[in-house]
This record gives structure tokens, C-alpha cells and sequence, in this order.
């Protein structure tokens, strides 16, 4: 009996919220009476199978962009609208921003460091091709998995590679080795230490924050003993490039530090363009730790993350 009045209770709020249906069509539609339709529109919204978000037109984003500008002393914040506060569509919708942002900005000469993870992934995906000379682009960190999870990291430096016609120069390690002398070794090899001074000049470095949350993708990586996850996670706000750091944007395990593999983080403050894409409420303690140490000077958001790092 509850599954039927869960199923027809989603059914009329997909007909009504997403088709557009009246209550009558909908109660036509299903063979039940229009109060039963209203009662199960009810439901649906009083179990959360409806989640409606006011979004205020009267909030210019450009205002908003302004102030978390000022707020964290940062050069450029582009502000994106998000129909949803949810992780799939924030991802999508700045994703969207960040490569329309690259498309105006990259010229010729430019050298485009890139991470990984879903969100550049999602950046990659959308790039459109721009007609430059004399572009590189080069991986900013190992991106060889222990485990069978996606990373993206090959398709997404291909990608901006292919957009810009030029070839991708990969970093093929793992981001974090086990021990520092072994990752020492590994690092005087003359093909990978030339990536890597790659990623140095580059002038352009593009990347998102994790977060140390229980799912966090580098958790899931099998990169950390228990101690250290349990480490990270008492003591990290996040990472950017596989480095974590605290809520005040200080390198949290300077052990660790010394085994990741690829570019540094006071690297990233020297780079003409240090783009931070990155949005939605799990990763709001990471983004504002990145923004308070100071390592992007570009933020590509939603209005709901730009409104949240205000408060």
C-alpha cells in the first residue's frame, strides 16, 4: 500500500512540476479523483521526493560575483546561474562557464596546466575548439589509479589538447607514491622531470578542490592507510592537486606532501591565470580554505556557493 502511494505520489509530481500538467489532467491521467491529486502532490513534497528552490531574479550575479571578490581579495570571480542546488547540476552549469571563460581567454603560446576528476572532466566535455599556435597542455599531477574508479585524468588532458590542436603531454604516475624516496627517485627521470617544469612555466593552471569526506575521490583511490585518511579527515578543509590542505589553506601532512607527485601550491599563486572551478555545498570548506590560502587568483562558481562563502 505505501509503495503504490509512493509510486503514484512521484508519478503526479513528475506530470505536474516537469509536464506541466493541470491536477485534473494528472487525476484523468492516473484514474484517481483531483483532491487524491493534490493530497499526493502533498505527499510528495512532504517526503522530499519534490525539492522546489526560490531563485530571487533580483540578485544580479554580477554584484554577487563583486563581493566574494572583495571578500577573499581575489582578481576575477565568475558567477554562474544554477537552476538547482545539487552537485549534477552546480557541475554542470559551471563547467559550462569555466570552458566559455578558456575559449575568450586562451591565445597563442599559452601553456594550460590541467588536474582531474569529474568536474574537469566535465570542463573537457565542454570546450569548443579555438584556432591557436603554439599551445601546450600538460597534466599538473600523476593520474595512474591503484583502484578501478574513474579518474578522467587521460580523457581530460586529451580533451583540452584537442581543443586547442596541440599534444597532450601527460604526467603517467601515481599522484601519491609510498614512501619519498622512491618518488625521488621516480622524479629524476629527464622525460618526467621536463613535465613537470612544464607544469611550473605553465600560465595558465585549471583546477577544481576535493574534499575529505568519507567518498572523496582520492579516499577511494587507496592511496592513504586508515591513519592517514582518519588524519586527513580530522585535520584537511580538502586538496587541490592531491596536496590537502587546513581550513586556513596550510599544507596538512607535510609527509604526504613530500610523496605527491606534481605541482606544488605556492606554484599556483605565481601563475598569471590560477583558475578554481568548483561549487556546491560538500565542497564549500574547500573552496573557501583554497580562496583563504590564496591559491586562485579566478573563481568559477554557482550563485549558491557565492552566496554560502558571503555567510
Amino acid at each position: 500500500m505505501e509503495n503504490d502511494k509512493r509510486r503514484l505520489s512521484i508519478e503526479a509530481a513528475r506530470l505536474y512540476y516537469i509536464s506541466d500538467y493541470s491536477q485534473q489532467e494528472i487525476a484523468d491521467r492516473l484514474g484517481v479523483s483531483r483532491p487524491t491529486v493534490s493530497r499526493l502532490l502533498q505527499h510528495a513534497k512532504e517526503q522530499g521526493y519534490v525539492r522546489i528552490n526560490i531563485v530571487d531574479p533580483l540578485e544580479d550575479l554580477h554584484t554577487l560575483a563583486e563581493r566574494v571578490k572583495a571578500k577573499y581579495e581575489i582578481d576575477t570571480v565568475l558567477v554562474c546561474h544554477s537552476p538547482q542546488n545539487e552537485i549534477e547540476e552546480i557541475q554542470e552549469h559551471i563547467s559550462r562557464k569555466a570552458a566559455d571563460y578558456l575559449y575568450e581567454t586562451v591565445k597563442d603560446a599559452d601553456i594550460i596546466g590541467v588536474t582531474w576528476g569529474t568536474t574537469m572532466h566535465k570542463v573537457a566535455l565542454h570546450l569548443r575548439h579555438k584556432q591557436v599556435r603554439g599551445v601546450e597542455v600538460v597534466q599538473l599531477k600523476g593520474g595512474v589509479s591503484h583502484s578501478r574508479t574513474n579518474t578522467y585524468a587521460a580523457e581530460t588532458v586529451h580533451l583540452f589538447a584537442e581543443a586547442y590542436g596541440t599534444i597532450a603531454r601527460y604526467l603517467p604516475l601515481p599522484v601519491i607514491f609510498d614512501s619519498i624516496h622512491l618518488k625521488q627517485m621516480v622524479e629524476e627521470d629527464r622525460h618526467i622531470q621536463r613535465i613537470i617544469q612544464l607544469g611550473k612555466q605553465a600560465n595558465i593552471a585549471v583546477y577544481t578542490v576535493g574534499t575529505v569526506q568519507e567518498d572523496a575521490l582520492l579516499f577511494k583511490l587507496g592511496y592513504f592507510s586508515d591513519v592517514e585518511q582518519r588524519l586527513l579527515q580530522r585535520q584537511g578543509a580538502g586538496d587541490i592537486c592531491s596536496r590537502f590542505f587546513d581550513a586556513a589553506g596550510n599544507i596538512v601532512s607535510k609527509d604526504i606532501n613530500h610523496r605527491t607527485v606534481g605541482i606544488d601550491l605556492p606554484d599556483l599563486r605565481r601563475k598569471e591565470k590560477s583558475i578554481l572551478v568548483a561549487g556546491g555545498q560538500r565542497k564549500l570548506a574547500a573552496i573557501r580554505a583554497a580562496l583563504i590560502g590564496k591559491y586562485p587568483n579566478i573563481l568559477v562558481t554557482d550563485q549558491f556557493t557565492a552566496q554560502a562563502l558571503l555567510e
